[in-house]
């Protein structure tokens, strides 16, 4: 009985509510990656935006759960680290998968996108040249474990300034910390 109350009232930790999240998150960006490429949308930008709504949305649930969970109050710092560590957790899940996807289950999958990002740029007037230089870049990039190391890397990155906004609004300063 002692032990039940003892974790009752140990405050939850920004590491437990980024794991939740962060998986939460890995898992809904596998199901949106998967529904994008079977409606045949890849390369489609304004549905690449849509994507980063439901890391938004995760971000301020985890945010009100660990005020909710916690003492009610959250730093500036607590929420910026929670959402920067819910991007790290969701882009090595998300970036198993991916990996997991390139090399194994659809290994021609980097060549069935530089030709669909060929036929982008043929209807958005890209010359012959142009298109070579951008296929020159993006074929260095191409294998799965670049994807991987890439894709986590600009995803934390990503996380990290989504975090910087909505930490902003989510915080809640314990007056009796404040000076």
């Amino acid at each position: 009985m002692e032990e039940m109350q003892n974790e009752e009232l140990e405050p939850i930790s920004i590491k437990q509510v980024a794991l939740k999240w962060g998986f939460i998150a890995g898992i809904i960006s596998i199901a949106f990656f998967m529904v994008i490429v079977m409606a045949d949308l890849v390369g489609n930008s304004a549905v690449g935006w849509l994507g980063y709504l439901p890391f938004i949305i995760i971000l301020f649930l985890a945010n009100n759960e660990f005020k909710k969970e916690g003492d009610g109050f959250m730093s500036y710092n607590q929420g910026l680290a929670l959402g920067t560590l819910i991007a790290l957790v969701s882009s090595i899940v998300s970036g198993i998968f991916s990996y997991i996807y390139t090399k194994f289950i659809v290994p021609d999958f980097y060549e069935q996108m530089m030709d669909k990002m060929i036929g982008i740029w043929e209807s958005q007037g890209m010359t012959e040249e142009q298109i070579d230089a951008a296929l020159g870049i993006m074929s260095k990039f191409q294998n799965p474990e670049l994807g991987f190391v890439f894709s986590v890397l600009g995803a934390v990155f990503l996380g990290f300034i989504i975090s910087l906004i909505v930490a902003a609004i989510t915080k809640k300063v314990d007056p009796d910390l404040s000076i």
